[in-house]
């Protein structure tokens, strides 16, 4: 990228949009450069933060959500540039929702997301042959949770299957056992266990595929009884949460109400009052009664946030373990990253853009346009 010189809110010439001029500067010296940026770009530009990230970053998002209503944003917006304050699965999702003149911008290329690394594309295309090879694909409908590669989610869209988020789960598998007797539902297999579940399967009738395993580790004859297929893959924030989080609360502070995201696992699931997306706890707490108590077992900058804003309104929010865990890769988006990527605009510089291979786009698109006819 050629370098050139911006001028910052203060009036000072930058000499360079390199990021490494920005990344040696406090958080809040930022705070001016990102506003007068905006100003500057005014509806040129959408920023689209996620829940979890950071207050330093999500302040400034023009609309914030969880991944469901953020790609429902993605896809109506006429915005020129979508800044998308979140992960790489988020940016290729809006790329591929994202009409042919706009572009999608992340501005940190390494906010990744663990869970949708546990899955990559030649790992599924070898269990769909396995499957087929034992048998079971001709009803088999395949789901994939949107923390995952626009590639898998292309796979999906191709063989009669589409994407879902936590918010539309049980939808998604309505519409998928509408079509088919079995689902292969990847890669967190906490949601699927807890969705199917939640539906009245049992757990003898799931599975789990280990891509790392022969055949994922599972008897021919298993995998035919079975009615979910879970991938195993998971979130690395809510894996953390245990029975005996719940159990101390319930112990300590009866009076609480416990709820959970349902990428936790299945036993802590059992033991909480209820489960939601991101999306869907704040609902619940929003409606609560004056003196609502709340433990919440999902990510930690959601958690506080939810703290500060519901602590006037007489409730209290707090997180289900004390130790409390953030989403590490959402972390990585900072205020320097978001000023370098405003600035660079202003520059005539896109940087950092998100661009899906068009053979991908369209089987993806196809996935994600059904994910959004599901009821949420």
């Amino acid at each position: 990228m050629e370098e050139v010189a911006v001028t910052s809110a203060t009036g000072a010439v930058q000499d360079s949009c390199s990021l490494d001029n920005y990344l040696s500067l406090p958080d809040h010296t930022m705070d001016e450069r990102i506003a007068a940026a905006r100003t500057i770009l005014g509806t040129d530009v959408v920023l689209l933060g996620h829940h979890y990230q950071r207050d330093e970053v999500i302040r400034f998002a023009d609309y914030t959500g969880d991944s469901y209503k953020l790609s429902k944003i993605a896809s109506q917006t006429d915005s020129k540039y979508m800044i998308f304050c979140g992960v790489h699965f988020m940016a290729e999702t809006a790329d591929v929702l994202a009409k042919p003149w706009q572009q999608v911008i992340l501005p940190d290329l390494n906010a990744g997301c663990s869970m949708a690394d546990m899955a990559e594309i030649g790992q599924v295309e070898n269990c769909w042959d396995s499957l087929d090879r034992a048998g079971i694909t001709d009803d088999l409908v395949p789901l994939t949770y949107m923390n995952s590669a626009a590639a898998i989610k292309a796979f999906c869209g191709e063989r009669g299957g589409l994407v879902c988020t936590s918010s539309n789960a049980r939808g998604a598998f309505e519409w998928a056992f509408a079509r088919g007797s079995k689902i292969l539902f990847l890669p967190d297999q906490h949601l699927g266990r807890n969705t199917a579940f939640a539906m009245g399967i049992p757990l003898s009738e799931m599975v789990v595929w280990d891509p790392y395993q022969i055949n994922g580790g599972l008897a021919p004859d298993r995998l035919r009884a079975a009615k979910v297929i879970l991938w195993k893959g998971h979130c690395s924030v809510h894996q953390r949460f245990l029975p005996e989080h719940v159990d101390r609360i319930r112990r300590e502070r009866p009076e609480m109400q416990v709820i959970v995201h349902p990428e936790c696992r299945w036993e802590v699931c059992q033991k909480a009052d209820a489960l939601g997306s991101t999306e869907r706890i704040i609902e619940v707490i929003e409606k609560a009664p004056e003196g609502s108590s709340f433990a919440v077992g999902t990510e930690i900058h959601l958690v506080n946030r939810m703290a500060k804003r519901f602590a006037p309104l007489g409730k209290e929010v707090i997180t289900l373990d004390d130790a409390g865990c953030l989403c590490t890769t959402m972390y990585r988006i900072s205020p320097q990253h978001l000023a370098w990527s405003l600035e660079n605009l202003i520059a005539g510089n896109v940087v950092n853009r998100i661009k899906v291979d068009e053979d991908v786009k369209h089987w993806a698109k196809v996935a994600l346009d059904r994910m959004l006819e599901v009821r949420a």
